[in-house]
């Protein structure tokens, strides 16, 4: 019998896991995409999350849920590109 693929998890899950990743106690300042998506895979091909990841990062940024951040400076969700990193708003 061939092996099924495994689920992908839905556009919301992601969302969540990018708050709880970025959120964890002790966590860096920023994740990375790849941490996000290591996070929700349930095979070994996380890297096909990645674009799931992408999109819900532009959703939670464009509602001010997170921040997106390139070389440790905040960008505007319209710039994104290339390589990026999430992370919470400041507090306050």
């Amino acid at each position: 019998m061939p092996d099924e693929a495994a689920p992908r998890p839905s556009e919301e899950a992601v969302e969540e896991a990018i708050l709880t990743v970025a959120g964890q106690p002790g966590a860096a300042r920023t994740v990375t995409p790849e941490d996000v998506a290591r996070s929700v895979a349930t095979g070994p091909d996380w890297q096909s999350l990645l674009p799931s990841v992408r999109r819900g990062a532009l959703r939670l940024a464009q509602a001010g849920r997170i921040v997106l951040y390139r070389k440790g400076k905040p960008i505007d969700a319209a710039d994104l590109r290339g390589v990026y990193r999430l992370g919470l708003p400041p507090a306050g």
